[in-house]
């Protein structure tokens, strides 16, 4: 599995947001700094298990697709004339 990347721009979002949410919710400020550094705890740490959630969901609607077009083609096989 390849590391979980962030673009600048996202990774600048991503810690504004969390520095948004110490100011409201933690009644404190919290520097760019040590939020990028919990930022990269997140990422590594607990990204891929929202990373895995992901790929079984995907793989959940996969199969699911894939079980509509086995019912779809078992409807159009033709019947067989009885052997008398």
């Amino acid at each position: 599995m390849r590391p979980i990347r962030f673009e600048k721009d996202e990774r600048q979002a991503i810690v504004a947001r969390i520095q948004r949410y110490f100011e409201a919710e933690l009644d404190g400020p919290i520097g760019a700094m040590p939020a990028e550094a919990l930022l990269a705890f997140f990422t590594e740490e607990i990204g891929p298990f929202y990373y895995n959630q992901g790929l079984a969901d995907a793989q959940a609607v996969f199969a699911k697709s894939l079980d509509d077009i086995n019912d779809r083609i078992y409807g159009l096989e033709q019947r067989q004339a009885r052997a008398r």
